[in-house]
């Protein structure tokens, strides 16, 4: 009986468009996958689009369009980016397709059956951005996730036993390999020891969402609704009988990657919701740490995201692919930069594998007419050519313990050590030399070197193909070796190229890439940055905003027009929040300008005011000030300035700083 395996990225909900944040889950399990192929797994890779709940209904609204219309069109990015860049999934799942929303109601009603559902009222803090009720919060509070300000909640929901599961979990996080890392296992033994509160698992205040059986004023809770795509891609719930013949194959699933901030949902609910139906749970849940850019996490509200077809087009998926697996230790939080992306990419790919591929291949061809060499005798062979051999059997151990452990940079730190043992080697034993001199033993000599290092190549490339399958497929057809997913990996040893193997056409695959690729990118970056950092929905908002500021302000300096009128719903589009100014100082060449560094709570925001006539900057630190947050970024004398701080002033006259009386908590939300 053949090995299954199945493993899934989050699915990603449609309030953003995809950046590499994104890219960087599917990227690790899209390399999973394939090395799971490649040893003789049979194979099942899932990714999705989360398209349910209140804030997309709103972002739909913002947008002037219907929900689906707008879910359709982000889905439709995700998809087409990981076309573009032949993400192996089998299944791309929407939480909207009728066969999702059929299953999902299958499990609530399979939970509800078993005793674990009941009706209650609901009062309290509930975040919207992250779909999040927030226990022990109070009005006014900061989620403790993504530090945007809670709504207040009163409704009639179904509420889901999740207090019954605590000894069940706490059981369950006994097995270390179901959380990791370490840290992550800990943080969620932390919560639930604390004690676990009863869930409410439908909300009736809105209507994007399933609707609950037998209930359809409710709809299912977008946690309950988005974390059942596990199961419901696979067949759960259908009564076809191949898809009930996937679901038994392929649950529980071995492998469940996810980003740090969404630990509890798959590590507290997910296995509670499936316990409570009577389902095994899954083997392993995996958490990834975040991707930062300029020291954040990327974020359109930071407008720090940066867009994977920027990298595509300027070095390809290969690059992007390498870099993020080889520079970011997995399960930690990592730097993205164009400049460190850049020379890793020109340090390993183009110097390093790339430039091992092309002087290898090539002195094969010129010395053996494009056929792989073996030596004529032993005596040819020297305790150099033992010690590759040696390594190279090394590596194939270490690389695939390291990556069996997601360890993924450590295991391409082994592969790419290989890689430079086996390049001094064919510096230290000269082949050009050899090549020139025609007696045999120079000739057997120069055949036992190449054949060493174009057989290192061929186990550094299989090794690598999951990671970068693109450059290592034409690296492995250049050998002569035809198509490399056909090799099956788990029989990975050293010797097994055969000599007189006939070479393909060789070609750099890595070609070197300039200081100029660095500025390319930048500028795509720079270009696109308006659509990076929002939505549709989110554009239309901070528009609204901006005619509203501009009847109120003058530069950065708000005035009052008693005119200029507005309804609630335009006001309430804006995001009014209180911050405290941790860094003034002047901008060079301007008389009007100051940079401020601002603490919103949830972040610190550069913001360019235009009060330098009114204000010493040093006068302005540690003073709070009022920030409308959700201003779309524009730049200023070449900075970019991200909100705007709320001043009034008479016509002519110089800006007094809105300010409080009273003592007011950094980020909290004016009303």
């Amino acid at each position: 009986m053949s090995r299954k395996f199945y493993i899934t990225t989050p699915i990603y909900y449609v309030n953003a468009r995809p950046h590499i944040g994104h890219a960087y889950t599917t990227i690790a399990c899209d390399t999973i996958a394939r090395r799971q192929r490649m040893l003789g797994a049979e194979t099942f890779f899932l990714t999705g689009t989360d398209e349910h709940g209140q804030k997309i209904e709103r972002a739909a609204q913002a947008a002037g369009k219907t929900p689906q219309q707008y879910a359709d069109e982000i889905s439709g990015e995700f998809r087409q980016l990981w076309k573009r860049m032949a993400i192996s999934n089998d299944d791309f799942i929407r939480t909207t397709e009728e066969r999702h929303k059929k299953r999902v109601q299958e499990l609530y009603k399979r939970i509800r059956d078993n005793g674990y559902i009941y009706k209650g009222i609901f009062t309290g803090q509930y975040c919207v951005s992250d779909e999040l009720y927030v226990d022990g919060a109070k009005p006014g509070d900061a989620c403790p996730t993504c530090g945007r300000v809670t709504e207040t909640v009163q409704e009639e929901n179904y509420f889901f036993k999740l207090s019954m599961f605590q000894e069940k979990l706490l059981a369950l996080y006994c097995k270390p390999e179901f959380i990791r890392p370490e840290t992550r296992r800990n943080e969620v033994l932390s919560f639930v020891r604390s004690g676990l509160r009863d869930l409410s698992i439908s909300r009736s205040t809105f209507t994007w969402g399933i609707p609950v059986p037998d209930d359809p004023q409710h709809v299912i809770y977008v946690w309950l609704d988005a974390l059942a795509n596990y199961i419901t891609a696979i067949g759960y719930g259908s009564s076809h009988p191949g898809a009930q013949a996937a679901f038994k194959k392929f649950w529980p699933a071995d492998v469940q990657m996810i980003g740090k901030e969404i630990v509890r949902f798959h590590c507290v609910y997910w296995p509670a919701f499936l316990m409570a139906a009577g389902l095994p749970v899954s083997k392993a849940i995996v958490a990834h740490g975040w991707l930062l850019f300029e020291e954040n996490k990327m974020s359109k509200s930071r407008g720090n995201i940066v867009r994977t077809e920027t990298i595509l087009d300027v070095l390809g998926a290969d690059a992007l692919r390498y870099f993020l697996l080889r520079e970011v230790v997995f399960g930690q939080d990592g730097s993205f930069s164009f400049d460190a992306l850049v020379q890793r990419y020109n340090s390993d790919l183009a110097n390093g594998l790339g430039n091992l591929a092309s002087r290898t291949l090539t002195m094969i061809n010129r010395y053996f007419k494009g056929e792989v060499p073996y030596p004529s005798h032993a005596a040819s062979k020297a305790p150099a050519d033992d010690a590759i051999a040696d390594a190279a059997r090394t590596t194939i151990r270490e690389f695939g313990n390291l990556f069996d452990q997601f360890q993924f940079s450590r295991a391409l730190e082994s592969a790419w050590a290989l890689v430079a043992a086996v390049d001094k080697y064919i510096v230290e034993n000269e082949p050009w030399s050899l090549g020139e001199k025609q007696d045999e033993d120079s000739r057997s000599r120069l055949a036992t070197v190449l054949y060493t290092a174009a057989e290192a190549l061929r186990i550094a490339t299989a090794l690598a193909h999951p990671v970068i399958p693109d450059a290592t497929a034409k690296i492995w057809a250049q050998i002569g070796l035809g198509d490399i997913k056909q090799f099956a990996l788990h029989e990975l040893a050293w010797g097994q190229l055969r000599w007189g193997t006939k070479l393909g056409e060789v070609q750099p695959v890595f070609p070197r890439a300039d200081k100029s690729a660095v500025e390319r990118m930048q500028r795509m970056e720079d270009t696109q940055r308006p659509a990076a950092l929002a939505d549709q929905a989110e554009r239309k908002a901070a528009a609204a905003t901006t005619n509203w500021a501009q009847t109120v302000a003058t530069s950065a300096t708000a005035t009052t027009s008693s005119n200029d009128k507005i309804s609630i719903d335009d006001f309430a589009k804006i995001e009014l929040r209180v911050g405290l100014v941790k860094v003034a100082e002047r901008v060079p060449k301007s008389d009007k300008l100051l940079r401020l560094e601002v603490d919103i709570g949830s972040e610190i925001r550069q913001v360019l005011a235009g009060i330098a006539e009114a204000y010493a900057p040093e006068t302005l630190v540690g003073r709070k000030v009022v920030i409308v947050a959700n201003l779309a970024p524009r730049k200023l004398r070449g900075m970019e300035s991200n909100g705007m701080i709320v001043a009034a002033s008479l016509e002519g006259g110089k800006p007094v700083l809105a300010s409080f009386l009273e003592d007011v908590p950094i980020g909290a939300r004016l009303k």
